[in-house]
């Protein structure tokens, strides 16, 4: 095997097997007229606390100092390479919207797909299909979220809703999202972005939103 290509003729049987490199489509997605931009790579301004890591690339454990009812968002991330790890060690992270609905971010490749996996909401949801690359490649998530409605006396008469798109694909559609364990007050709005701190190198960059 060289570069990524394999041959083989051996009697009857002859092949050649070329590894693919998968991209996301919406992979360095410019944030449109009317975006703000959360995180370039230039400045932490808008993080509390702000966490520029090597190679300009945003780290984990900080939130967003705007609070955000309904939006649009981009997000791009990489998880990291652990071999020697398995299941929520592997490359664990989170991105928490409105500081309250947990979207996992994890390093699982070739895993079944669950809501404790990449692209599921923790304790919610499953993703509809496991969309997750590989570990160190830059993988996207992009998110319609509409923030619960409330009536007079403060009660709930429509649940938050988003559909998420991961590395180009629906994983959710319109789905209701009940608050993660642990995460925020229990329909606060508006709320923070918040990306998780596991304890593991988690990177992010090109994250930008749009508010309805």
């Amino acid at each position: 095997m060289v570069d990524g290509y394999f041959s083989f003729n051996q009697g009857d049987l002859k092949g050649d097997l070329k590894k693919v490199e998968r991209t996301s489509p919406t992979l360095g997605l410019a944030a449109p007229a009317g975006a703000t931009t959360l995180f370039d790579g230039s400045s932490v301004d808008a993080w509390n606390p702000g966490k520029l890591e090597a190679s300009e690339l945003m780290g984990v454990g900080t939130r967003t100092k705007e609070k955000f009812d309904s939006f649009t968002l981009h997000l791009e991330f990489r998880t990291p390479f652990m071999p020697y790890a398995t299941g929520q060690a592997r490359g664990n992270s989170g991105m928490y919207l409105q500081d309250q609905y947990e979207c996992q971010v994890l390093d699982s490749f070739g895993l079944e797909g669950l809501d404790n996996e990449c692209g599921g909401i923790y304790k919610n949801a499953r993703p509809l299909v496991n969309m997750c690359l590989p570990p160190l490649t830059w993988q996207t998530y992009d998110v319609e979220f509409t923030g619960a409605k409330f009536d007079a006396e403060g009660k709930v008469t429509a649940p938050a809703k988003c559909t998420i798109k991961h590395n180009g694909v629906v994983i959710h559609q319109d789905l209701e999202l009940a608050v993660t364990p642990g995460g925020g007050q229990g329909n606060q709005q508006p709320g923070s972005l918040y990306l998780q701190d596991h304890g593991d190198p988690v990177r992010f960059r090109n994250i930008w939103i749009v508010t309805h």
